[in-house]
């Protein structure tokens, strides 16, 4: 058998096995039309709610099925199941954003057309908060067609008082357009705005007011203060557990970091497929009010980039789709940044909130066996630079896949694939003698605390979670070689949450493991202490608590 044939089975045989181990029909169904596969589609999500466990999924299901009947020229049968559609729940926005050529004989039915007209949304998703810093934020939108957008700010004022001052509650405005080119979005940055503050925003479209909602600024980087953030990953779309987002509300968090499989697509070679993976969420009511009033902030890994444990190697249009997913990936957030920008793509970047700083990575994009690395060399250099330069008291080092040794036994998808390179960044960290390191990651289905003992220096510490939505779950690892089990949790879909406090006596950092109900399942708490040099292996009062396994 040659080689081309032994690689076309692997990706077939990894296609086979996510479209079974994610349970989602929606989705697969829709790589089948993409690949023209239309009878196979229609099977497929004609198999109904049984297999997607909720009333929303059977509005779903419809939805898909206009699709495939779109694809077969039948435009009136697109209708008919657009409108059960929308009458089991499904938004009108999901029909008017697509993915569009699929759906271009539904756009062209007259009936259609009418009954549109007074159901037409010109907003159809957003906004979301992104890039926010202590001055400034943008405000990303996906709107009906091309059209001028402007993001009016002004300050809360809860209570009025003889000294405020006018300037303060003066309206700021932000204006930018949307377009084709772009699927119909737009980041729109507002600056000039107070650290620390509670601003009320509001998004007009075409000169008329279509959503408000509010959000507060950072702190002013590099003071001392007191935060919350939640971080996670793994959050295919399940309809059953979308409340996550309510309950990720609840802890208040000024920012969230998304660190990879965010959406599930696992098809890098149509478009159609990643929108509409994309749509689905977007359009959720839930994930709607969430990212309207928090700072998001997101990465990609295997399922959101490629397919699983995806290698795609060192080179930048090798193979090609990967600056189209790259695309895809940008439209759909508002990041600070996205690697070195069109001359070098990826979504590595950095910001800060008050004096601890986050620093995100790209596991992806330049991913090579070969050349043995995780980050590519441009990445890498960019990664030395900014910990080098580092002002942060912590620093946070997100990674999509685990740091940590053994947590994946017998994959070299994690670190574990280039400990090489892993052992160059921690050696890094040791020569220039930075302190305040946290290693934070996503990618295992549960969320972890984990210790990897460093004889040149202090132990290293990493939080992961990525269960946010998933139904799979993967077993808790107790007994890894070259790293040691702290806590863990798996029985729920969970997040973490971790509550800096830099302002009291000694900086510290709170870990907890919170589960879609809103349960607080474990904590532990890290102080800078421990992650200076000429600690050795000292331990918070808060970590002398057995190892707990919660499953």
């Amino acid at each position: 058998m040659s080689k081309i044939r032994i690689s076309v089975l692997a990706v077939s045989l990894i296609l086979s096995v996510e479209a079974f181990g994610q349970h989602d029909p929606g989705r697969n169904a829709v790589r089948l039309l993409g690949k023209g596969e239309t009878d196979s589609a229609v099977k497929l999500a004609s198999k109904g709610p049984s297999r997607m466990n909720s009333p929303i999924s059977d509005a779903e299901r419809h939805f898909v099925l206009a699709m495939a009947a779109c694809r077969q020229g039948d435009s009136a049968g697109a209708f008919k199941h657009a409108k059960q559609a929308v009458d089991m729940g499904l938004p009108v926005e999901r029909l008017q954003a697509g993915p569009r050529d699929f759906l271009k004989p539904l756009y062209a039915h007259s009936e259609f057309k009418t009954w549109l007209a007074g159901r037409r949304r010109q907003l159809l998703h957003g906004p979301l908060v992104g890039s926010v810093t202590d001055s400034s934020a943008s405000f990303w939108v996906r709107t009906a067609g091309e059209a001028d957008v402007r993001i009016v700010v002004k300050r809360v004022t809860r209570v009025k008082t003889v000294a405020t001052n006018k300037s303060d509650v003066k309206p700021l405005a932000a204006d930018g357009r949307t377009s084709a080119k772009s699927d119909y979005t737009a980041a729109i940055g507002v600056s000039g705005l107070a650290a620390d503050t509670r601003y009320r925003y509001e998004v007009e479209v075409g000169g008329k007011a279509v959503a408000a909602a509010e959000f507060r600024t950072f702190p002013r980087r590099g003071s001392p203060g007191r935060f919350r953030i939640a971080f996670g990953g793994g959050a295919g779309f399940t309809p059953g557990h979308e409340r996550m987002w309510t309950t990720l509300g609840k802890r208040k968090p000024m920012a969230l970091l998304l660190l990879g499989d965010n959406v599930y697509i696992d098809d890098p070679t149509h478009q159609a497929t990643q929108r509409y993976c994309y749509y689905r969420r977007q359009s959720q009511t839930e994930w709607r009010k969430l990212v309207a009033s928090i700072g998001v902030f997101s990465i990609y890994d295997d399922h959101d980039f490629g397919v699983n444990d995806c290698v795609p190697g060192a080179d930048i249009d090798d193979p090609p789709w990967k600056r189209e997913v790259w695309e895809v990936f940008r439209q759909n957030w508002a990041n600070p940044g996205y690697g070195g920008g069109v001359k070098q793509p990826g979504c590595w970047y950095d910001f800060y909130i008050g004096d601890v700083h986050f620093i995100m990575l790209d596991c992806r994009y330049y991913r090579d066996l070969k050349g043995g690395s995780m980050l590519g060399t441009v990445q890498k250099k960019w990664l030395s630079g900014v910990l080098k330069s580092s002002k942060g008291k912590f620093k946070v080092l997100a990674s999509s896949v685990p740091w940590s040794p053994g947590v994946k036994p017998g994959s070299k998808d994690t670190w574990d694939g280039f400990r090489a390179e892993r052992e160059e960044i921690f050696s890094f960290i040791e020569k220039h003698r930075i302190s305040g390191v946290i290693l934070m990651a996503a990618d295992r289905h549960r969320s972890d605390l984990r210790r990897i003992r460093r004889a040149g220096g202090y132990d290293l510490y990493e939080v992961m979670s990525s269960r946010l939505t998933n139904v799979h779950t993967h077993g808790l690892v107790k007994n890894a070689r070259g790293s040691e089990f702290i806590m863990g949790y798996n029985a729920k879909c969970s997040f973490g949450l971790l509550e800096f406090d830099t302002a009291g006596g000694e900086p510290q950092v709170k870990y907890t493991i919170v589960n879609i109900d809103n349960e607080a399942i474990d904590s532990r708490t890290l102080k800078l202490s421990e992650l200076s040099f000429g600690v050795r292996g000292r331990e918070s009062t808060g970590n002398r608590k057995p190892a707990r396994v919660a499953n």
